[in-house]
């Protein structure tokens, strides 16, 4: 009965090795010049045929363009492996597809073939692992598909990671630097979780557009020159669809020095036209509902921006316990507008509902704007609570610009930046039907000539226990 335990037992471990496949196996080097991408391709069909399991990237550095993953493959990187994307003239990224319509949105939210690793209509797919994604060869500017429409490749790998149509998605543990133009995108997916993944990237972190029913929690994220963890819900499948049903906690947004997060000497960035923030928008055909953000830090960043100018729906969104110091432009942005960007049929007017921010304290918050919550004439934002918000601001403003207009967001680009200052130093709202307003504790570095609070076009308010520099 032993021997037939220990055969039994032995039969069992031969099954679990038999559902790895080590990419050295199938002709990856990992000396960080040849190119790996095609015997790591090999790995992950041959796992795929058979059906499913883990490919196992060893420590080295695996030089690559087009990485493809498949359904029931778990890509695993393990600590010291590095996929390093191959740079441009090398070639070796897939052609991105053809689209196939108009295009309503960025080049980077409508081509995902010629990423550095890439899925689309696939299911149980993982990347794992202590490893790192290094997109040296990776570009960072919109032009993915630039003077070819009908899909082909222009040479450059895009994004580090884009994932379209999947479902039954994990990504977990590995590191991000230099993502691309996305270190992450992930496109009408449903059932994801990212977790504990750190990056430090040239443009922004974590992209989820169309997507329901996902996780992001307990991640790193340093964009300096973008955004941090975004929401969007663009045209790219050919009609508006919601991203909802989403949740992000515990995790970390910085506008550190591009690489200064990993290397631990966190050197302030200069203030860019935005950087770090958590955001929903400007993509938002279909919108957003269902939304719980908690338990979050924001360090020499932007705030919080939830932004919907595209005809879609804000509704039903929740923030709690977020930190905030360093603050650039704004600590809390609120706002619908009409860009439409989309079909030009569309009827729809932007609209934004049922908002609850609790238990925010924001330091040294720039001086050019308050909290902002505006929403259009005719069409005012609904429901918004604020609760329990202490900001320190840096103040300086003059009294002139308490009348000077501010501009009306209508089919502007919503970033405060370019509206100029705003006329309350505290908060400024306008176009807002039921506004709450509760233990708002507000103080300055240095006097400012604004008001604290100015409602313009604002009904159905309540303010209680607010307490501001007199």
């Amino acid at each position: 009965m032993k021997k037939l335990f220990l055969l039994l037992l032995s039969f069992a471990a031969l099954q679990v090795l038999a559902s790895e496949y080590n990419v050295k196996d199938f002709g990856a080097v990992g000396d960080g010049k040849t190119l790996d991408h095609t015997a790591i391709n090999r790995a992950i069909e041959t796992c795929a045929a058979k059906g499913g399991g883990r490919v196992v990237v060893p420590a080295g550095t695996y030089l690559c363009g087009s990485i493809r993953l498949k359904s029931f493959v778990e890509l695993h990187l393990s600590l010291g492996a590095t996929i390093l994307a191959a740079p441009a003239e090398l070639k070796a990224y897939d052609e991105s597809e053809v689209f196939g319509g108009p295009e309503y949105q960025d080049g980077g939210h409508t081509y995902f073939h010629n990423s550095l690793i890439w899925a689309e209509g696939q299911q149980h797919i993982a990347i794992t692992g202590l490893g790192t994604i290094d997109g040296d060869g990776l570009t960072r500017h919109d032009t993915e598909n630039a003077g070819n429409p009908q899909g082909g490749s222009i040479g450059t790998g895009d994004k580090a990671i884009a994932l379209k149509l999947c479902r039954n998605v994990l990504i977990r543990d590995i590191t991000i630097f230099r993502g691309g133009h996305f270190a992450i995108i992930t496109t009408g997916c449903d059932i994801a979780t990212i977790d504990n993944v750190t990056i430090d990237t040239n443009r922004d972190g974590i992209d989820i557009d169309c997507c329901k029913y996902m996780t992001v929690s307990n991640c790193k994220v340093n964009t300096p020159n973008d955004d941090g963890i975004v929401l969007k819900s663009s045209y790219a499948l050919k009609k508006p669809v919601y991203t909802e049903h989403v949740t992000i906690t515990n995790c970390i947004v910085t506008g550190y020095k591009l690489g200064t997060l990993l290397d631990g000497t966190y050197q302030p960035e200069k203030v860019n036209w935005v950087c770090g923030r958590i955001k929903l928008g400007t993509e938002s055909n279909g919108g957003y509902r269902n939304i719980a953000i908690s338990n979050c830090t924001c360090m020499w960043s932007s705030g919080l921006a939830f932004e919907e100018v595209d005809q879609g729906r804000m509704e039903n969104i929740v923030v709690s316990n977020i930190t905030m110091e360093h603050v650039h432009h704004y600590p809390i942005y609120i706002t619908t507008g009409c860009r439409n960007r989309g079909p030009k049929e569309r009827t729809d007017i932007s609209y934004g509902a049922n908002i609850s921010i609790d238990n925010v304290v924001a330091t040294d918050v720039d001086s050019l704007a308050g909290i902002i919550v505006t929403g259009m004439p005719g069409h005012p934002l609904k429901n918004i609570a604020l609760s329990n918000i202490r900001i320190e601001y840096r103040g300086g403003g003059t009294a002139d610009l308490a009348d000077k207009p501010y501009r009306e967001q209508s089919t502007h680009y919503p970033e405060p930046r370019w509206a100029g200052p705003t006329p309350a130093y505290g908060l400024y709202a306008r176009h807002v039907d039921g506004l709450r307003v509760d233990r708002l504790n507000i103080t300055l570095q240095r006097p400012d000539q604004r008001p604290a609070i100015i409602l313009d076009d604002v009904v159905n308010d309540a303010f209680t226990a607010i307490q501001y520099p007199k």
